[in-house]
């Protein structure tokens, strides 16, 4: 009976505890709603219907109005309708108001009915062209091309397309609702990268194209972007998200199809953050970017009718399947005379203006331009002309009492200190064992020498110079060659009993490629023969173990490097010889050109004369079929 009792009790005390606790429950809900009721009152007493105190939600609807009056994709404007309900039902203290605002104002800042309409002039496009650049013709005639085809396109788009359809700024035709995404990129054309050292105009070229189709220009800075998000945006929910550079880039230019300068594309990097190459092959692919989405706005953006232009210092650094969508075009710098115009007609006028100068108050003379370039500047571009022609206006300016102020090469010292950058091929294959090489580098085209040396010690090879993997190989080659045709070459016996110790010079800068071949097989067979290389020629070219000179890339930067620092006489693989058309005239004509086959004509050409009577080298004679240019 009594335990009876205590359960009775025990169920008693257990049912009032989950009664009591209900009531609590009832109580709280009752009392948000009371509170939920009052807060309703008093908007509606300040006139603050739909959670919109400072009329924004209406704002908002009156833009959404106007997007779909102008027939935004129905995608698009329901989405934004989506996100203004939510806008209208969420209080301004709640943290998702901040980023429902964010995200409509990213989105209506979106010029998503707006394009630049302009038929594309070929005329007037090549008058841009040649106004805004010197030389560069090879260049300029296939951006030229370029804009034909879009212009060819879109005039027969517009003859087969109802009017309603056609897109008037010759980029080509609207798509039809329905249209597919491959129909659509099959009519796009291609995606030009620009491929130069600094300085050589990749950037103002992009800006011309802009100018010739009448569109806006905008620049994507990639040079050292690491983050996927960067490209692609970032989620809604993270801390500080926004838009990828693409959809900003959109905002900027104010158009939908605006000519889009993609900078630096070879300096993308990757880390634990993504691979931004990877997010960039959608953008760059004409089968997909018509349907873009960036992660931020969760919508699809049209980017088939952007124009996209990337820029390069060297292609080493693009990975495989972003390369594969674009098209190379290079521009491998200028000449004397192309960087004499540029000077006379953009950098000189540019600089005065920017110094308050007036017209014929400081005159240059090309005597003085071409002092200034061979002896204070040694690039393939004119950035480095530029700011040296800057600080002889500089100097100038405290002079103008006497304007006006006529400078010859004369002068030129006088501005500028002592010149810079002389002639040393002479003096550094003074000795045997040094020969100059060629190379190319994201700076342009340069020349390296190699040094050779031979002491006691282990028979081997010593490499030094920060050389690169490929470049150490073919190191080996050239030492296995000389030893199995040491008797032809005429070498002595310190190649299998000497230490031999290869040195490239500028140790603080990596070196690497297999175009230094022919230059290190040279260097050591003019240690082991004792006769020095002649100070007048250079050369580039890869080298088997049978002693074949194969081709290389890069001939007309390093003719043009060779040119700039005073040598005449170029030794290159006969597999190059097609290469030679993209060398100037101007440049053919004052230098000698010897195309090679294997190894023996190359010492032919590139040794001194074993003796005093002028003999050439055992096993070398006169190699037939070299070609002077």
């Amino acid at each position: 009976m009594l335990g009876w009792a205590k359960d009775t009790l025990a169920e008693l005390t257990v049912r009032d505890e989950l009664r009591r606790n209900l009531e609590d429950q009832l109580g709280k809900e009752q009392r948000e709603a009371v509170l939920r009721r009052q807060l309703a009152a008093i908007q509606a007493e300040l006139d603050d219907g739909d959670a919109d105190a400072d009329g924004s939600v209406a704002a908002y609807r009156a833009k959404l109005a106007a997007l779909i009056e102008a027939g935004v994709a129905p995608a698009v404007t329901d989405a934004i309708a989506k996100e203004l309900d939510k806008l209208a039902r969420t209080p301004a203290q709640n943290p998702e108001h901040g980023w429902i605002v964010g995200w409509l104002d990213t989105v209506f800042a979106l010029p998503w009915a707006v394009r630049a309409d302009r038929p594309i002039d070929l005329d007037e496009a090549r008058r841009v062209l040649d106004a805004d650049h010197a030389g560069l013709e090879k260049v300029k005639t296939r951006l030229i091309e370029y804009l034909a085809v879009r212009k060819l396109r879109a005039d027969r788009a517009r003859a087969v397309e109802p009017a309603d359809h056609t897109d008037e700024d010759g980029g080509g035709a609207t798509a039809q609702p329905g249209r597919s995404g491959r129909a659509r990129s099959a009519a796009e054309g291609s995606i030009l990268l620009l491929v130069g050292p600094p300085g050589v105009g990749k950037t103002s070229l992009g800006e011309s194209v802009a100018r010739a189709l009448g569109r806006p220009f905008a620049r994507v800075s990639l040079g050292g972007v690491r983050d996927e998000a960067e490209i692609r945006g970032h989620r809604r929910t993270y801390v500080g998200a926004r838009a990828g550079r693409f959809v900003r880039a959109l905002t900027e230019a104010g158009a939908m199809n605006p000519v889009l300068l993609l900078d630096e594309i070879d300096k993308v990097g990757n880390d634990w953050r993504g691979d931004p190459s990877a997010a960039l092959l959608e953008v760059l692919d004409p089968a997909q970017n018509h349907t873009f989405r960036d992660h931020y706005l969760e919508l699809d953006l049209d980017l088939s009718d952007v124009v996209f232009i990337a820029t390069a210092n060297q292609l080493d650094t693009i990975g495989g399947p972003l390369a594969d969508r674009l098209e190379i075009i290079s521009l491998e710098g200028y000449v004397d005379d192309e960087k004499v115009a540029i000077a006379r007609h953009h950098l000189l006028p540019r600089l005065a203006s920017s110094l308050g100068l007036h017209d014929g108050e400081v005159v240059i003379t090309d005597d003085a331009l071409r002092r200034v370039i061979a002896g204070y500047t040694r690039e393939a571009g004119v950035r480095e002309l530029e700011r040296q022609l800057a600080a002889v206006l500089r100097k100038l300016v405290t002079r103008l009492d006497d304007a006006p102020l006529v400078i010859g090469p004369d002068d030129v010292t006088a501005l500028l200190g002592r010149i810079r950058f002389r002639d040393e091929v002479a003096d550094r294959t003074s000795v045997a064992g040094v020969a100059t090489g060629l190379a190319v580098t994201g700076a342009g085209g340069g020349i390296l020498f190699i040094e050779a040396a031979a002491m006691d010690g282990e028979p081997g090879l010593t490499l030094t110079g920060q050389l690169g993997d490929v470049m150490r190989e073919s190191a080996e080659i050239a030492r296995s060659y000389i030893r199995a045709h040491r008797e032809p070459l005429g070498v002595d016996g310190r190649i299998d009993t000497a230490r031999l110790h290869l040195h490239v010079p500028a140790g603080a800068t990596p070196k690497d490629g297999p175009s230094a071949g022919i230059t290190i097989t040279t260097a050591l067979v003019s240690l082991l023969t004792g006769r020095p290389v002649r100070a007048d020629v250079a050369m580039t070219g890869e080298v088997t173990l049978t002693g074949k000179v194969l081709p290389i890339g890069g001939v007309r930067q390093k003719v043009l490097a060779a040119q700039r620092a005073g040598i005449t006489t170029v030794l290159l693989p006969k597999g190059n010889e097609a290469d030679l058309d993209d060398v100037p005239e101007a440049v053919r004509r004052v230098m000698t050109i010897h195309l090679v086959g294997d190894v023996a004509e190359v010492l032919a050409h590139a040794l001194e004369p074993a003796g005093a009577d002028g003999s050439r080298m055992a096993g070398a004679a006169a190699p037939e079929g070299t070609s002077q240019a």
